[in-house]
């Protein structure tokens, strides 16, 4: 028995010589040992259907031999527990895997540097598998087998056939013996049957009952088929096919009418109506206005009589080679489309004149018409093109894969929609610059960069303009609801991609320029939230917002401007931030790109594939965000990750997004060191000039591009100040016991100083992780997260920054000063991506400070990073003046963030123990129930309800900590929050309970709905949701006496205050009250923890391929910010002590038990019967 195999090593020497000479593929490749698992270089060579493989490539003899017959060969992805040298960190590794047909041996790990060389690679080895020869013979066999089956089959049917025949014709001799004998019977009794008759009547009687039989059973069995044909999916399919084509004759046939219309009744009267001596419309008039209509219409007749030859040819309907036909033809629309908004304009100008107002009014009466406009015929050209793909789509969902027109159809449908496209985009541009011309009309004094074709408008709308600091004198105690402030300060803004416009308009309708109106965005700083020590300031309930302005060949200035609501200033905001964002962009990357094309940043977006084309990491859905890109709904970690820092993505959605849910998917540590990889790996790039390096700094393409000295620095005004706020003082009910004046509320806000930053270190590890929330938050109580507002960038006024700051401070904010003076300078192309990649890190930075600031104050670690980091942007001397002032704003304000949250932490604490223990050791008060006005009740529970409310980070309504067991150590502040909401629900009933009179009972519940009216008022929502569900227990719902003493007025106010909060249709009335309320507000926190619920439970965080499910995060981001956007906005309330002191007097609580026992002992049952 042989036991080993023999193979000729001079003829393998030999072939790896010729694979190391001709070999179809030769390269070094990392190979993995089965040993230890790790990575060595080898040299492969593959020559015909074998892959040699030498220790490097001056060796002779080949240190191992693979046939490759059979084997396949795939790309995978990274293991995740691969170890990594330190010469690969900075390399992206491509691995494949050889896996070889035969039992037992073990799959080839192979790895490559260059993606090209990896796809090479894999292409080479599959096809030296012979891999389609494999499949093909395995084919080809059961091809053969098949034929084998069917011979051997049909010899034992020809066996089976031949038996039966020998049989029949042993019958057919037996059956003729018996007729030969048969018929001498008959011809021996012939003379005795002449007088009979030739057949009997009985026999023929069966002829015919089995004639009728047998043509009933064959009737019946070809019913049965064609009733399973017309059951059957395919017909079924045909059906409605057939259905659609005749819609569509019927529909084309409407339409040649409509045109025929327009052209019989219309077009060609007003022609020679315009040929008359006194003509009421001129011929360019009615070019204008019918543009190529006749053409259309001759057009579509064409295409309506083909349409209406195959349905002759019915049921063969063939239609591909008619859309063949008919879509070269169908550009004629372009002009139509594109001129449609100017043809309408023309005909309502010309209508004006009375004589062809009366002659279109005669021709519109004809019969034909319908009663329809002329305006109602121009328009249905408009909707053609997109019938006709909407008709195609029906089609083809019913049209069989196999069917013979099925690929004409998708072509013929994948044309129009580029058409429309194509029409859309053109009516896009041409719509835009009608509306600039229009506005640039309007304004008297004329404006020149409406004339721009690049200028998009954006949004317009009215807007009052707040008098400045300098302008207050003269408006004195204005009001927002004041007619004066109204009428003299109202403005019409116009909002466009590059510049923002403020005007006046006059009584007739024309707008005027304001001095100083046109505001040029990149010149722009956009402050949302104005804070309280800002001098422009003027309390209007958080609807202001403001835009500062610094020229450069002037003295920098601002617009206060006020929105009518919040989701105005909303809307305001977030355009005018990311126009300010894209023009930073495009004013730094358009010098990039203008050498190599003609093609425009913006264009550069919208025509990036890896911006919304789908790929194995990344889905996105049809929805456009404000980028006009669309929105991402699965994408891995990585390409989340890499859109935060992407030059091309300045999505503000995406990023207030990210930042409210990153902890779902990822960790702060990991989101700094992406942060910190653009501007590192920039200044190595720089320095060692490798191509390589250059990848990793944003996720667009390499630039690598010739250096350029045409474009100085200083000639681009690129201001990226850093709005930061102080944060607002929380009232400290340590104090409840003494009387508080109002600088002690909770609306004063006290510039933070400045502390000692921690040592200048070295950036930390990468690896740190953030603290367990728990942890943090545990000792401080209900810490008032900061209010979310934007600070203008000045810096000594913004941040209380004192002017002898301690010695480690100054020597970190003399980083923020330039060393020299900035000389007028060029710089290549490198410099002014990498100038892009820190505009852009400074931009996130900027958020993710002042939006997110309790990131930073639980994560000690987090913030010492962002420092770290920042620190070292201030040291690089090619940093931009706008980029060192943004970089100091962010430090300074991450400096401010430390002192103020160990100057709060002594305050929540006390608030904490204030919420949560009973007053069973202090002096009760003397203040009763009865003493207290309805007011003053109303002020003191909103003020503390809001206090509660805004103590909530928002960290906790991330993964529905609420309702898991632990939950009072993952979200302690939500259920204190709904603790606070008890007790004063309970109190409520407590204090109507404790009455023993019924009249005193009756005019308790008066005023208890009294306040929570009052607390309706004051946009204190969940107050009265506090006292309306008080009044709703069964121990006080059941107090019939008592509700009889109650005035029906009263009645009815409870009735509309429970409709408003009522939790039918997902409160649905509370949630449009909310809508059109403005802040300060403390809205129902149930209401948002059930749409979070709801969320979680109907949505998994990752797909099951392991991506980020985006859509998910975007709608829990959406519901936080609005929560937020309630949280940022405090009451303007004096604090009481006295009335707080009554209110969070436990003493004064019932249970539920004993509330029931007083019920029934006050008003016992009344026996039945």
């Amino acid at each position: 028995m042989q036991k080993s195999v023999r193979y000729n090593e001079g003829h393998a020497l030999y072939l790896s010589l010729v694979a190391r000479k001709e070999g179809t593929k030769r390269g070094i490749l990392s190979k993995k040992t089965t040993e230890n698992s790790r990575w060595n270089d080898k040299y492969f060579a593959l020559y015909q259907n074998v892959l040699f493989y030498f220790e490097n490539d001056q060796s002779t003899r080949p240190s191992g031999i693979y046939l490759l017959e059979g084997c396949t060969c795939e790309r995978v992805p990274a293991p995740k527990g691969a170890t990594v040298s330190k010469d690969m960190v900075d390399k992206q590794q491509h691995y494949f895997l050889v896996v070889f047909g035969h039992d037992g041996q073990k799959p080839l790990e192979l790895r490559t540097e260059e993606e090209s060389d990896c796809k090479k690679w894999v292409e080479s080895i599959q096809q030296a598998s012979y891999s389609d020869i494999i499949i093909e013979r395995e084919v080809l066999m059961q091809k053969y087998i098949h034929l084998v089956q069917i011979m051997e089959t049909e010899k034992v049917a020809a066996n089976q056939l031949r038996t039966q025949l020998e049989d029949q014709d042993t019958e057919i001799e037996r059956l003729k013996a018996e007729i030969v004998l048969l018929n001498k019977a008959k011809e021996r009794m012939l003379p005795y049957q002449t007088n009979q008759e030739e057949e009997d009547p009985d026999i023929k009687k069966i002829k015919k009952v089995q004639s009728f039989m047998r043509g009933w059973l064959c009737r019946r069995k070809w019913k049965i088929i064609v009733q399973d044909y017309i059951c059957s999916p395919h017909a079924e399919n045909m059906r409605k096919r057939n259905h659609i084509v005749f819609n569509m004759v019927e529909a084309e046939t409407e339409y040649v009418c409509q045109l025929s219309v327009l052209v019989n009744f219309f077009l060609r009267p007003l022609r020679m109506a315009a040929s008359s001596k006194k003509p009421p419309i001129s011929h360019d008039d009615v070019s204008s206005i019918f543009l190529n209509s006749e053409t259309i219409m001759f057009l579509h007749e064409i295409f309506h009589q083909g349409l209406k030859a195959r349905i002759a040819n019915w049921p063969t309907l063939v239609l591909a080679d008619l859309f063949d036909i008919l879509l070269p033809m169908l550009n004629i629309y372009q002009e139509f489309v594109r001129n449609h908004q100017y043809s309408l304009q023309v005909l309502a100008n010309c209508k004006q004149n009375r004589d062809l107002d009366k002659l279109l009014k005669q021709y519109e009466a004809n019969a034909a018409c319908e009663g329809r406009m002329l305006e109602t015929f121009l328009t249905y050209p408009m909707f053609q093109i997109p019938r006709y793909i909407i008709t195609l789509h029906e089609l083809l969902a019913h049209t069989p894969h196999e069917h013979v027109e099925r690929k004409s159809l998708e072509f013929a449908k994948s044309k129009l929609e580029e058409l429309s496209k194509m029409m859309h985009d053109e009516v896009s541009d041409t719509e835009n610059i009608r509306k600039n011309l229009a506005i640039e009309r309007m304004i008297v004094e004329g404006c020149d960069i409406l004339l721009d074709t690049s200028q998009t408008f954006v949004r317009q709308g009215s807007l009052i303009q707040l008098p400045s600091s300098s302008e207050r004198g003269m408006l004195s105690k204005v009001r927002l609801g004041s007619l004066s402030l109204r009428k003299e300060g109202e403005r019409q803004c116009f909002l466009f991609t590059k510049h923002f416009l403020v005007c006046t308009r006059t009584s007739g309708g024309k707008l005027h320029l304001l001095k100083g109106g046109v505001l040029s965005l990149i010149e722009c700083t956009l402050v949302e939230e104005l804070d309280a020590n800002d001098e422009d300031c003027q309390g209007f309930n958080h609807l202001e917002f403001k835009i500062v302005v610094e020229p450069p060949d002037g003295p920098a200035f601002s617009v206060v401007l006020l929105a009518p609501s919040r989701q105005e200033k909303a809307a305001w905001t977030s355009d005018i931030s990311q126009c300010i964002d894209n023009i930073r962009c495009n004013g730094l990357m358009t010098s990039v790109f203008e050498e190599n094309s003609k093609v425009t940043v913006p264009h550069m977006i919208k025509s990036d594939a890896r911006l919304h084309k789908d790929d194995v990491d990344i889905c996105f859905s049809k929805t456009l965000n404000s980028c006009k890109v669309p929105q991402i709904r699965y994408a891995s970690v990585e390409r989340l990750l890499e859109r935060l820092t992407d030059l091309r993505f300045l999505s503000i959605d995406f990023l207030n997004t990210f930042l409210h849910t990153y902890r779902i998917f990822t960790t702060a540590a990991v989101v700094m060191d992406k942060l910190y990889e653009p501007t590192h790996t920039l200044c190595e790039h720089l320095n060692n000039k490798s191509p390589r390096l250059c990848r990793k700094f944003s996720s667009p393409p390499p630039l690598t591009i010739p250096s350029r000295t045409s474009s100085p620095v200083h000639s681009r005004k690129l201001s990226l100040s850093s709005p930061v706020s102080s944060k607002a003082g929380v009232l400290d009910l340590s104090t409840l016991s003494t009387p508080s004046s109002a600088a002690n509320s909770p609306t004063s806000s006290h510039p933070p100083s400045i502390s000692s930053p921690p040592p200048n270190a070295t950036r930390p590890p990468s690896g740190f992780s953030s603290p367990p929330p728990n942890a943090t938050r545990a000792p401080s109580g209900f810490s008032s997260p900061p209010p979310t507002c934007t600070r203008a960038p000045s810096l000594p006024t913004v941040l209380g920054v004192s002017t002898s700051p301690p010695t480690t401070t100054k020597a970190l904010l003399e980083l923020s000063r330039p060393t020299c003076s900035q000389e007028p300078r060029t710089c290549d192309k490198e410099f002014i991506i990498r100038r892009a990649a820190t505009n852009r890190v400074l931009n996130v930075l900027r958020h993710w400070v002042s939006k997110h600031s309790q990131d930073f104050e639980m994560n000690s670690e987090l913030k010492v990073g962002v420092m770290t980091l920042l620190e070292e942007v201030l040291r690089d001397a090619d940093l931009l003046p706008q980029e060192r002032k943004a970089t100091g704003n962010i430090l300074r304000y991450t400096h401010a963030n430390t002192h103020t949250h160990s100057q709060t932490h002594t305050q929540t604490h006390t608030l904490k123990y204030k919420l949560t223990h009973t007053h069973t050791h202090t002096v009760r008060v003397t203040e009763c129930f009865e003493s207290l006005s309805a007011m003053e009740l109303a002020e003191q529970i909103t003020l503390l309800d809001h206090i509660v409310f805004r103590s909530i980070p928002y960290e906790e309504f991330l993964g529905q900590g609420w309702m898991k067991l632990d939950k009072s150590e993952r979200t302690p502040y939500i259920m204190k929050t709904s603790q606070h909401f008890n007790d004063m629900s309970n109190l409520v009933a407590s204090q109507i309970i404790a009455h023993t009179d019924v009249g005193s009972r009756a005019n308790s519940i008066e005023k208890w709905l009294a306040v929570a009216d009052i607390c309706r008022c004051l946009n204190n929502y969940n107050g009265v949701l506090e006292i309306t569900s008080a009044l709703n227990r069964s121990a006080i719902y059941r107090l019939k006496k008592t509700w009889a003493k109650v005035c029906k007025q009263t009645k009815s106010l409870m009735d509309r205050l429970q409709k408003t909060v009522s939790s039918e249709g997902r409160f649905k009335n509370l949630r449009e009250t909310l809508k059109n309320c403005n802040p300060p507000c403390v809205p129902y926190l149930g209401m948002y923890l059930t749409d979070l619920a709801f969320i979680e439970e109907g949505t998994p965080n990752f797909t099951e391929e392991g991506l980020v499910n985006f859509s998910k995060m975007r709608m829990i981001s959406h519901i936080i910010r609005e929560i937020r956007q309630f949280q940022g906005a405090p009451y303007r309330i004096e604090h009481q002590a006295k009335v707080t002191q009554f209110l969070l007097d436990k003493t004064l609580v019932m249970d539920e038990d004993t509330l029931y026992e007083l019920s029934l002992k006050i008003e016992p049952r009344i026996p039945p019967g």
